[in-house]
């Protein structure tokens, strides 16, 4: 149960402190001149990012969609911009065993509109066949378009999948890549983890800096795994019963 403290402090177990508004207020403000200064760092970075040279990708390079072979100018769809997302694919496994970072990633980037709205077109990339990692985009009820980089050494360019990359093409048809981030660069598109960050709790997860007796995820269960199944899958009904 709370108790009073010498001070003006009520501490709650497993909590942290209570404290007045004016002086949660007042920390607050002391926290939010770092976030200001995280943000205008933030800004500058990413306008140094806009002022990166840019390598050619050879026209020739292509992707596996519906109709087979499609050269990576048309996979922009007509827009000026392409974000892709290599998504790791481990062959034969059933999709309860597809990768659940990969997952995590790619369900989050199912609202496209308003990369549209800045003439952006977003794609997911697979490792696998488009033969057989399809039918995943399918059930998880992806709107993005999805294509196969089996067969892309040119857009991989050596790399392992589990990273996005950014091009853009001139009046010429000529496509560049601009940028692209692996890792936990890949957190700037994952809403969730951007929520979770503002809570008290944060993610939960084992490398996190928090107080001791916090919530923390069971190390010996996956952060992006329910039950066995990468997160996503159990949006889709009757999840379960149909892979």
């Amino acid at each position: 149960m709370p108790h009073h403290l010498p001070t003006d402090v009520l501490q709650v177990e497993g909590l942290p402190a209570v404290v007045s508004r004016p002086r949660w207020q007042a920390d607050l403000d002391d926290l939010l001149v770092r976030e200001k200064a995280h943000t205008r760092e933030a800004d500058a970075i990413a306008a140094a990012r806009r002022r990166l040279p840019m390598v050619t990708v050879p026209r020739d390079a292509t992707v596996d969609g519906v109709d087979g072979p499609t050269s990576i100018l048309e996979v922009f769809q007509g827009r000026r911009v392409l974000v892709a997302y290599f998504h790791m694919w481990h062959d034969g496994r059933p999709w309860p065993q597809q990768c659940e970072g990969c997952t995590f990633v790619a369900s989050q980037t199912q609202r496209p509109e308003y990369l549209h709205s800045r003439s952006i077109t977003l794609a997911v990339f697979c490792q696998g066949s488009y033969q057989e990692s399809r039918p995943y985009a399918d059930f998880l009820e992806y709107k993005t378009p999805w294509y196969s980089a089996r067969k892309s050494p040119a857009l991989t360019a050596g790399r392992d999948f589990g990273f996005y990359a950014c091009y853009v093409h001139d009046d010429a048809g000529n496509v560049f890549e601009t940028y692209w981030t692996t890792d936990r660069g890949t957190e700037s598109t994952l809403w969730s983890y951007a929520v979770m960050d503002m809570t008290v709790f944060g993610r939960q997860e084992t490398w996190q800096d928090a107080p001791a007796g916090w919530p923390r995820l069971d190390p010996a269960v996956h952060p992006w795994r329910v039950d066995g199944r990468p997160t996503a899958q159990w949006a889709v009904t009757d999840a379960a019963a149909r892979r």
